[in-house]
Formats: C-alpha cells, structure tokens, sequence
C-alpha cells in the first residue's frame, strides 16, 4: 500500500518540500494530497485526525504521524543519505516537535505563500490524489 502525505497545498515551502520527495522518491512510494483538497479533507475525516492539525502528515496502513515523526519516517523511504535524518527519531518527540513547531509557525514569513500552482508531467501528476 502507498503512503500517502498531506501537506499545506498554499505554503511555498510545503510546496517545495513535495518537489524535493518526489526527487527523492523515484520508486513512487508516496502519494500526495494537499490539507486543502476535497481528497485531503476527506482523508483527515477518515482517520480521525485532527481538524486542526495542519503540520505535515504521512498515513501508513491505517494509521497516521504527524509533525517531526512525520517528516522523519519520510526521511528514512528516500533515496541517499537522507535515511540518516531517522536517526532523530532516538531524540524525544516533545524536543523535536518544538523544533518542528517553530519552523511550521514562521514557514509563511520566512519561505511565503505560493502564488500559483505549477502542472506537473503526467508521470509526477498521477501520485496526487
């Protein structure tokens, strides 16, 4: 079964994020959907997350990571080095989301909101859902 990764479908750098794992990603492990979309919406519903969650999260099987765990599990499926970014799972999740969490605060200020959307080639659309 897939993975499947919601993401904030107006923030540049969630945006920009998403180019960098479908980069990384060649077999074509994740899916996407955008936090936004009828179909993010609807996953969120689905697995009982949080409405107001709005960090990255990656649904595996029938359950779901958000935030620094989130990010890490991405991590340890890419191609090349970046599986060594897992080790900072062994980091407790309290001290890593407050890292995360103060990224996810200023995203928009430091990185900005994404004026448009760019098509992607057929091959890279078909992994949005």
């Amino acid at each position: 079964m897939k993975k499947i990764i919601l993401f904030d479908g107006v923030c540049h750098f969630c945006d920009k994020s998403v180019q960098f794992i479908i980069k990384h990603d060649p077999a074509g492990n994740f899916s996407f959907a955008s936090l936004q979309s009828e179909k993010g919406i609807q996953l969120k519903k689905d697995y009982h997350i949080p409405e107001e969650l709005d960090s990255i999260i990656l649904i595996e099987g029938n359950r779901y990571h958000s935030k620094s765990a989130a990010a890490l599990k991405i991590a340890r499926e890419l191609k090349g080095g970046w599986k060594l970014f897992y080790s900072f799972i062994l980091i407790p999740r309290p001290i890593r989301d407050t890292v995360y969490d103060l990224i996810a605060r200023n995203r928009i200020k430091w990185f900005g909101e994404k004026a448009d959307c760019e098509l992607p080639p057929p091959d890279v659309r078909k992994r949005f859902l």
